[in-house]
C-alpha cells in the first residue's frame, strides 16, 4: 500500500472527502518526521518503531566487478 492508496482507503471507510484524507495522513507523516528531527523514538503497536541512526560512511563497490565505486557527498 502506497500514500494515495491509504488515503483513498482512509476516505471510503470513513465516508470523508479524498482531500481531509490527504490532509489526515500528511499530518499524522508530519508530525512523525518532526519527531524523528528531534532525535525522538516513534513506537506504533503493532504496526512499527522508527528511529534515525548515525551510520559512519564506508566505501562502496561494484558487486559485479569487485571494484571500488567513486565517492559521493550525501546530500
Amino acid at each position: 500500500m502506497n500514500k494515495s492508496e491509504l488515503e483513498r482507503d482512509m476516505a471510503k471507510q470513513h465516508r470523508i472527502t479524498l482531500r481531509k484524507a490527504e490532509e489526515i495522513v500528511d499530518s499524522v507523516f508530519g508530525a512523525m518526521f518532526k519527531a524523528l528531527e528531534r532525535g525522538e523514538h516513534i513506537e506504533i503497536r503493532g504496526f512499527g518503531s522508527f528511529t534515525v541512526k548515525d551510520y559512519r560512511s564506508y566505501a562502496g563497490r561494484n558487486p559485479s566487478t569487485g571494484n571500488p565505486t567513486p565517492s559521493t557527498t550525501p546530500i
